[in-house]
């Protein structure tokens, strides 16, 4: 417990569906607003949160790790419970710890994990799609099964996205990459690299459906990853499936 100024490393878990994405705006309800709002109102004085990354406009979060410094004289659990008592519902900490100087949630960062859900039904279901996309026609799960694999490895993926940055490498590393499936009609694919392009996990994911789905032979996207660079021109599967699930640190 201190009054002096302290960096705090902490985990966010958000419901994506009612916000501009992570990225503080103008004009637009986003969860970087939210959560400075709420840390104003016990005495914070910085311009801006630092976060892992900045999830899209509906995408959720289990995971995601901001850093921030506090002057606060009280335990780190009165922390997360004061801003909690100040975030909306659709957002709340996690986890609040003093953190190891110097940190960076996004430059530290060894890996990110996130988790796609679908399912595969002919009528809505509105309490299922808030958080999975719902597809028409049934999905082979022996097509994602092969499909998820090939993305394991280091590759340009220039054709499933876009650097942060202009100009910026396309060149990303995969660690893991596998669906598992629920049921008949229920399926969940998690990702793991050490980092991501903008809009990346969703392009993969509406390729490996097209696959699944007979729109695609499993053999495009090999070509798509070894051929010659492209501009991404796959379709994007929605926000709402999507989660970011871990951010993963070196060990103390």
């Amino acid at each position: 417990m201190t009054s002096q100024l302290v960096l705090y490393k902490a985990i966010l878990a958000y419901d994506g569906t009612n916000f501009a994405g992570f990225q503080r705006q103008a004009n637009a309800r986003t969860i970087q607003g939210e959560v400075e709002a709420a840390l104003r109102k016990i005495g914070w004085q910085q311009d801006a949160i630092l976060a892992a990354g900045r999830t899209d406009t509906g995408v959720h979060a289990a995971g995601q790790v901001i850093t921030f410094a506090l002057a606060w004289a009280h335990t780190v659990r009165e922390l997360l419970n004061a801003l909690n008592a100040y975030l909306p519902p659709e957002i709340a900490f996690q986890q609040v710890e003093v953190a190891h100087e110097p940190f960076h949630p996004r430059y530290d960062a060894l890996s990110r994990r996130y988790r796609y859900t679908l399912f595969s039904q002919a009528t809505r279901n509105p309490l299922r799609e808030r958080f999975a996309w719902r597809i028409w026609l049934k999905a082979d799960f022996e097509l994602l099964t092969q499909a998820a694999a090939l993305f394991v490895g280091t590759y340009d993926f220039r054709a499933f996205g876009t650097p942060p940055r202009p100009g910026g490498s396309t060149t990303r590393t995969v660690f893991a990459s596998q669906w598992e499936q629920h049921s008949a009609s229920r399926f969940s694919y998690e990702i793991e690299a050490n980092a991501f392009l903008y809009h990346m996990v969703r392009r993969i994911v509406r390729f490996q459906v097209d696959v699944a789905t007979g729109k695609l032979p499993v053999e495009s996207i090999s070509l798509s990853l070894t051929g010659p660079p492209q501009d991404p021109v796959i379709g994007l599967a929605p926000a709402h499936g999507l989660t970011l699930l871990a951010v993963r640190y070196p060990e103390k």
